[in-house]
Order: structure tokens, then sequence, then C-alpha cells
């Protein structure tokens, strides 16, 4: 079932990159641009990964013309794991950073791979035990304003292109405050705001005009990736989460764009 045979609460505004819905109240947030009640976002956004689960992988490569594989690199450079480090890849998906992470940390380390959908957790498990990656690898499946971890738990906190898919962005930063250790690092790596004018228009055309189709041709689902568009210009701008990071009591936040920031990766400590 496509996400908008889901959404007979949404409202029917016109849903441009010009025209945003507004939230209006507590109760409502944003799905793309149609505004819902908070408690219908989960199984709204479970619609679409359950729908692009399988097809995820090829649709990244695509989509960044595999330039996605660069920017979780320099995610991983950006972690400093470490050998025996304990790792929560959390709205980790398909398990690319698992991936990598599970190899640096080694058999003394652990990485949790957790995701709130199911389908994609399925395909990043199997995915990863196709590669032999096995013996310092969890499987979770997470909510992440309600992590289910004791507190001071882990070393590292990622979560890539994640973050936009949450209802409540400054409940799930608390709680990753919460379950990293003491010295412990968040990195978020999500689409962001372009420097540039003429990049943005560019970005803009792309999104809501070649994206869709892209969708539709490859994944046979159009509407989700015209929501994944719409849920990448919702999202906030650069300055807009280094200050909800420090607000969720994380120190020495910073952020470096990355393609003229189109991605920006973000990192803050818990001391």
């Amino acid at each position: 079932m496509s996400p908008t045979d889901q959404n007979s609460q949404a409202s029917d505004l016109p849903t441009t990159p010009e025209t945003p819905a507004k939230v209006d109240n507590e109760s409502t947030t944003h799905f793309g641009y149609k505004t819902i009640e908070k408690d219908d976002k989960i199984s709204m956004v479970a619609g679409v990964f359950h729908s692009v689960a399988k097809q995820y992988d090829v649709m990244n490569d695509l989509m960044s013309f595999g330039i996605h594989r660069l920017w979780k690199r320099f995610t991983i450079d950006a972690s400093g794991v470490r050998p025996g480090n304990k790792v929560l890849d959390l709205a980790g998906g398909t398990g690319d950073l698992t991936a990598k992470f599970s190899k640096l940390v080694g058999r003394e380390g652990k990485v949790v791979l957790a995701d709130i959908n199911s389908s994609m957790l399925n395909v990043g498990r199997d995915k990863l035990r196709d590669k032999g990656l096995v013996q310092n690898i969890e499987y979770v499946q997470a909510n992440a304003e309600y992590l289910p971890f004791e507190e001071n738990t882990f070393d590292i906190v990622t979560i890539a292109f994640g973050l936009r898919n949450v209802t409540d962005k400054d409940k799930a930063l608390r709680s990753i405050y919460s379950v990293l250790k003491p010295g412990g690092r968040l990195l978020v790596l999500e689409f962001s705001k372009p420097e540039h004018e003429v990049l943005n228009k560019a970005y803009d055309f792309y999104s809501f005009n070649i994206l869709p189709k892209m969708g539709e041709l490859v994944a046979k689902d159009g509407e989700s990736y015209q929501y994944l568009a719409e849920s990448i210009r919702m999202h906030p701008d650069q300055e807009t989460l280094k200050g909800m990071m420090e607000n969720a009591g994380f120190e020495q936040t910073s952020f470096k764009n990355l393609t003229g920031g189109v991605v920006a990766l973000h990192k803050g400590y818990k001391f």
C-alpha cells in the first residue's frame, strides 16, 4: 500500500516545493508537505519504507550517482571509531555503516544495527549475513524516540539519512544522548540545504521532477519518492539542527557540508 492510500487524515494542500503545509499545534507534524496527526506518522513512514526496502540500495546508488558511499566513508572516518568500541547504527536500514563499523571495532567491539522498520532491518540483516558479517553485530527493531538501551551504553551513535523521518526529532536526540557514554559522540549524516542558490534550484528540480519518476521506474513507487523529496526539503537546515543537538545536551557541536551542502554531517559530544 502506498503512503497516500494510508493518508486519509492528511490535508489536501498542494505539494509543490513552494507550498509546504504549516504545523499548527503540538499534536500535528509533517509527512512531507502534508500536515498530519503525530500518531499517524510512524505508520505512514513505515508504509514508505516497507514499499522501497528491497530496492533501497539500488535506488541509493541511482539517486546519488554512487556518491552516498563517499558520504558514508567520510562519516566513518570522522567517527574516530576504534577496536573494542560499541556502536549504535540508528535507522541503519540496509546496514552500509554497520558493515564498515563491524570490521573496525573487531571481535572485542559490537555494532547494533537498529531500525524502526522491520522490512529495512530484514534486508540489512540478510545482506550482512551474506557478507559473512555475523560475529559482532546485533539487530534491534527500535524507535529512535524511545531507545531500548541502558544509559551510557555506546561510544558512538550514527544516524544516516534517518533523522528527517523521525516524528519528534528533539525527543530522539535526547534519547540518543542518554544512551551515549560520557565522551561518546553522535554523528548525523543527512540531506540539508545547499550553500548556493543555483545548486539549490538545480537540486529542487532534480528532487521533485526526476526523483519520483526514477522511483516509479525502478521501485514501482513514485509516491514514496515524492515523500522522500518533500521530507528532505522539510528537514531542519544546518544551523537549526546544530542548535537542536545543543538543546539536547550535546557539546562541541559542529557540521561539515558535503557536496555543496546537499548533505551535511553533524557531530556532537556527550561529556
